[in-house]
């Protein structure tokens, strides 16, 4: 089957711009921009729209968060701002996704401590900031005021809204000036209306990222994968309600089987070979940021991006 050109579509993925350097008002090195295809991914010399970019994830709440990365980094993991510096200087990504965990431990009831957290891990890095809340309704309305709050000038990318829990976030990010993740299950049509919704309240387009939720490799990643191809081949044909760039993360890539029950001596080598054959594909669907946990697999993961985007890897496509 011939590939596609430029010529076949008249639809365009409409562009994001993640964080506020200093000279827009913020404290971050740069501000990033993604979307901006005009293409299936990776097409074209040069491809067009801007190349996909790594995000580092990180938590407050390590209870939380999956053994081979805490086993593999160590008492850091108890310091968000002091993870989040290391993240920086030594892993690599093109910037950071903060999951405040601690929202989720059975008993959360106080939110102040919320605004400290993201306050730190900013002063911290200079690199663009996702920031990940709570998943209660109950607790979102001050989360989410506290995280856009403490935020505020940065251009943050908060996350998630959903169907039934999106406008204490969309108010959060209206109110101070920031980018929204819109979820959706896995579902091309929800993922069309939760952006419909979201612009009906007042948020922009170009302030809306979606994430069509990505299963686990083995476990729903091929589903995810053809609904991703599905979103950026209808926006690319015109549906401007989906004309907006993808963020792909797996959050049970590291807790499969195959990741929890490995030997000691290679649960690293399978969790970083988890999460790269997870996210490099999910690149190829449409994604322009992937996320990823275990620092191992950034380089990796950089290195079949960079093949992709040069045309080296073509020969597989």
């Amino acid at each position: 089957m011939a590939l596609s050109t430029l010529a076949d579509w008249t639809g365009e993925i409409g562009t994001v711009v993640l964080g506020a350097s200093r000279k827009d008002g913020g404290t971050r090195t740069a501000s990033i921009v993604i979307g901006g295809e005009r293409d299936l991914p990776y097409i074209g010399n040069p491809p067009s729209g801007h190349k996909p970019l790594i995000a580092y994830e990180l938590c407050d709440d390590p209870s939380l968060w999956p053994a081979p990365v805490t086993g593999h980094l160590g008492d850091i993991t108890g310091d968000p701002a002091a993870w989040a510096k290391k993240a920086e200087q030594d892993f690599g990504p093109d910037l950071l996704k903060l999951v405040l965990t601690s929202t989720r431990v059975r008993g959360f009831t106080d939110p102040v401590p919320v605004s400290a957290t993201v306050e730190a891990v900013l002063q911290a890095t200079s690199l663009p900031l996702i920031v990940e809340g709570s998943i209660d309704p109950e607790l979102d309305s001050e989360v989410f005021r506290r995280i856009g709050e403490a935020g505020e000038g940065e251009r943050l990318l908060l996350g998630t809204a959903e169907a039934g829990r999106y406008r204490s976030v969309a108010a959060a990010a209206m109110a101070y000036g920031h980018l929204v993740i819109a979820q959706s299950p896995i579902d091309i049509n929800l993922a069309k209306q939760l952006n419909i919704l979201l612009r009906e309240i007042g948020l922009p387009h170009d302030r809306i990222v979606i994430d069509p939720y990505t299963g686990a490799l083995g476990y729903g990643f091929e589903y995810s994968y053809s609904v991703m191809e599905r979103i950026r081949t209808s926006a690319l044909k015109g549906d401007t309600d989906l004309a907006m760039p993808m963020i792909s993360s797996a959050p049970d890539t590291l807790s499969v089987k195959e990741v929890r029950e490995a030997d000691p001596a290679r649960m690293a080598e399978m969790a970083v070979a988890w999460e790269l054959y997870s996210m490099l594909p999910s690149t190829v669907a449409g994604a322009s940021v992937v996320c990823v946990r275990h620092p191992s697999t950034i380089r990796p993961l950089r290195e079949g991006i960079d093949a992709f985007w040069e045309g080296k890897g073509e020969e597989g496509r």
